[in-house]
């Protein structure tokens, strides 16, 4: 139609570029170079899945490349084998990141798992003995999916690239590092990083090893892997094959007669075939208990067992394959169809320390993912656990090195640092701990006793599979009380949340907020809670006011006006958000006008029903009539609750964590 004027403001080509993450505020001073030496503020040595995840979120959170530097390696990302299983949890934080539609869609998504065993029919040899649900959770993508961890990683790099114009420096490795507070105690953590055999020696504040489970960093830093390997190998394979067994998409275990397979299956390739993982457990290569190598002798144990898995051929994996699905047939498809394989041994171990310190008490030195735990891949949490390494520590290093918690003067230690290893340790624990004895009951033969060892029974294995499902879904971790999770109620302080379904939604400090489906009141919206709750750096208030809301002088005006003063108003650059979600209230029908001001002016486009779609009230054990304040922390983890008159507690919350402002 005919345009008589036309006006256009000079920030209008802003709507169609692509949409950034708004940088976290700066309180600190801005870094400065003097040309006299190579400094950053943050170098990661390693980018696999934990490193990547730290270069992107602190690129997102504002640190740019000469604040930053990721060094790995490897020439580009990983091209085959490895990690490639995603957790409900760790989809839920690639959601809050805007990375999950290509994962989800082209990925392979696991449902259900099927347990085979043998069976009483010796014709059938084996048989199905139940199909259970693979996450048995509440989570918003209740499944798993496989997909390569080069493509991951592949993901993560683009998207790197969007705020980082060197993105990842490849073919470089940091050879050794020290803390060496004499010349620089500003910038007191040295590295030696050698590119393409040209060495060169730089400065940072602070430095974090996700470098593997060779770790140069942490072994510059004189930290240990301690636990132990058992005597299981298993061999690995990813192909394409050809079979009569009836659950091949489906992730199995299955216990033979012939020994123990599990069946992983995977996505689709450029072929238009589809991948399926095996892993095989090799008979043969354990030590009977009489050959054992005495406990202190580990380099003689270390060499034994490197040479027991150079004997693990793919002939004899795929052998070992084929007895174990009979009556079924097992083959490649075609010639060429194997993708890759190797042998591993199962072994546990951790860290002791996740950080190290300076001489003044700072955390300077950090390690994440396989760098401070290793496991077996069977349980599918390597690259989730060492993912939410990162996602742990990031925002926490983003606030020490911009300035934005109480202790963040130069110098001083800052106690939000700290919680990295009180967390993350005494999940990697967890983590160690379950996989032992999930590995131990998968190894082991179902409904045999051997060597006087009692027998394994298929009711006792679903059992271990089930009631860890909570742990290996990522949906039901719980971090310790510290100064980043208040648990403790005082003696007088009256708890606001009833019910301890914790894994149902129950709210609960230290475990995460569970997304559930709400309406929207500006537009009737039916939104994922979830995504208002975007992987921004940001703390929010999540406010669940009470039946009162339309009474001017009620608990909940009172709550969110005193929300706005204290804290919303002095947060810096709006670092702390409020959503906020209303019950069943006296009038079904209202406006703007008849509720308070702070909800329109800090939450307009975050203000929901908490009863039209989904329950909120039930589900996170809130009663209508009382509401609560639910601070969560920038990972999506519950911080602290109050009840709607205890709006103190909120801010001493918050003023423990964020720099808040006079």
């Amino acid at each position: 139609m005919p345009v008589f004027t036309e006006y256009a403001s000079s920030s209008r080509e802003l709507r169609v570029l692509p949409s950034f993450a708004p940088p976290l505020p700066r309180l600190s001073p801005n870094p400065t170079s003097n040309g006299e030496q190579e400094k950053y503020e943050v170098v990661i040595a390693g980018a696999g899945p934990a490193g990547l995840m730290l270069n992107l979120l602190l690129a997102r959170y504002g640190l740019d490349d000469n604040s930053l530097l990721c060094v790995d390696s490897k020439p580009g990302t990983l091209k085959s084998g490895q990690a490639d299983g995603l957790q409900p949890r760790t989809l839920e934080v690639l959601k809050s990141l805007g990375l999950s539609d290509e994962i989800l869609c082209e990925g392979c998504q696991m449902w259900e798992v099927a347990f085979w065993n043998p069976s009483e029919d010796k014709d059938k040899v084996i048989e199905r003995t139940s199909i259970v649900p693979d996450v048995a959770v509440p989570a918003r993508f209740p499944h798993e999916v496989t997909i390569h961890q080069g493509r991951i990683e592949r993901i993560l790099e683009t998207d790197l690239l969007r705020y980082s114009k060197r993105g990842v420096q490849r073919n470089s490795k940091v050879v050794s590092v020290k803390i060496d507070e004499s010349k620089d105690p500003e910038y007191p953590v040295v590295a030696e990083i050698e590119t393409e055999g040209r060495r060169r020696t730089l400065r940072s504040k602070y430095l974090v090893g996700a470098d593997g489970a060779h770790s140069a960093v942490r072994r510059s830093m004189g930290l240990k892997l301690e636990g132990e390997s058992s005597d299981h190998i298993w061999g690995v394979v990813d192909l394409v094959v050809d079979t009569d067994f009836p659950d091949i998409r489906r992730r199995c275990a299955i216990h033979a007669p012939a020994g123990s397979v599990m069946v992983i299956p995977r996505e689709r390739i450029a072929t238009g075939d589809y991948l399926t993982r095996l892993y095989v457990q090799v008979d043969g290569l354990a030590k009977p208990d009489s050959d054992q190598t005495p406990v202190g002798d580990l380099d003689r144990q270390k060499e034994e067992a490197k040479v027991r898995r150079s004997q693990v051929t793919l002939e004899g994996i795929f052998a070992q394959a084929v007895e174990a699905f009979k009556p079924y047939y097992i083959r490649p498809k075609v010639d060429g169809a194997i993708d890759w394989w190797a042998a591993y041994q199962i072994g546990q171990r951790v860290a002791n320390q996740f950080s190290v310190k300076d001489s003044k008490g700072m955390d300077r030195v950090f390690i994440a993912g396989d760098a401070c735990h290793t496991h077996s891949p069977k349980a599918g949490q390597g690259m989730n656990v060492s993912m939410m390494d990162s996602y742990n520590l990031a925002w926490k290093l983003a606030y020490a090195v911009k300035g934005l918690t109480p202790n963040s003067t130069p110098g001083n230690p800052n106690p939000i640092l700290d919680t990295y290893h009180t967390e993350r340790h005494t999940i990697a624990q967890q983590l160690i701990e379950f996989d032992r004895a999930f590995s131990s009951m998968f190894s082991g033969k179902i409904g045999t006793a051997e060597d006087g060892v009692k027998a394994l029974s298929h009711d006792e294995f679903l059992e271990v599979f089930s009631t860890g499902n909570g742990f290996t879904s990522g949906c039901g971790i719980e971090y310790p009380d510290s100064l980043a999770v208040e648990k403790t109620l005082e003696k007088n302080i009256q708890n606001p949340v009833s019910g301890t379904d914790y894994l149902g939604g129950c709210l609960r400090p230290g475990r995460r907020l569970l997304s559930i489906k709400l309406k929207r009141h500006a537009d009737g919206y039916p939104r994922d809670l979830q995504d208002d709750f975007p992987s921004t750096g940001r703390f929010r208030l999540l406010v669940l006011t009470s039946d009162d809301l339309l009474n001017p002088h009620g608990k909940s005006a009172k709550a969110l006006s005193a929300l706005s003063a204290s804290i919303i108003s002095r947060s810096p650059s709006s670092l702390v958000e409020q959503v906020v979600i209303h019950p069943k209230l006296p009038r079904p029908v209202f406006d703007w006008k008849d509720i308070p001001s702070e909800i329109k002016l800090h939450s307009e486009m975050r203000f929901y029903s908490g009863f039209t779609i989904d329950d909120a009230y039930a589900t996170y054990g809130i009663d209508p009539q009382k509401g609560a304040i639910v601070a969560v922390r920038p990972d999506g983890y519950v911080g602290a609750i109050a009840a709607l008159e205890d709006t103190e507690r909120v801010e001493n919350y918050i003023g423990r964590c964020v720099r808040l402002l006079p």
